[in-house]
């Protein structure tokens, strides 16, 4: 059983329309899901106030901007310092994403690298971090599954 603030089947359909042309306007949205303008403009405000809708910021690869090196950092943080770390980690420009874990690892850091010793170099930094007790670092060697939410789209529009 889904919470009452969960996308039902038009929400999922009107998100998947969004997803396959971000840049359609409310009338094309429309068309394509075969809702009315007004009932896609109140869905989108919906989700949007929701915060269904995230930032509209189109992914870009870190690769293209000269970082190729993509290594995820998991950290361990004194505890009473977790606010303190997080707003630290928001000032390094290679951190790409800071998750919260519960478990041994606190965080889970995604970070961009020109090169290893780039790599290197960040690693340093937030070990460095006041608060950061403890740092393991794993490099991506290939993604595999890239970061997407079509088939949750697709399952729940067919429902």
């Amino acid at each position: 059983m889904r919470s009452p603030e969960a996308v039902d089947a038009t929400d999922a359909r009107l998100l998947l329309a969004l997803t396959e042309s971000p840049r359609a306007t409310v009338l094309a949205l429309a068309e394509r899901t075969g809702l009315s303008r007004n009932t896609v403009q109140a869905r989108l405000a919906g989700l949007e106030a929701r915060g269904v809708l995230a930032s509209f910021e189109r992914r870009i690869d870190p690769a293209a901007l000269g970082y190729p090196l993509t290594a995820f950092v998991m950290i361990q943080v004194t505890q009473r310092m977790l606010d303190e770390v997080g707003a630290a980690l928001r000032d390094v420009p290679e951190v790409l994403e800071v998750l919260g874990l519960s478990g041994s690892t606190d965080l889970l850091v995604r970070v961009a690298a020109h090169d290893a010793d780039d790599l290197y170099r960040i690693a340093g930094q937030l070990l460095a971090t006041d608060g950061v007790e403890r740092t393991t670092t794993s490099l991506v060697m290939r993604t595999l599954v890239d970061q997407r939410t079509m088939p949750l789209l697709e399952r729940i529009a067919t429902t």
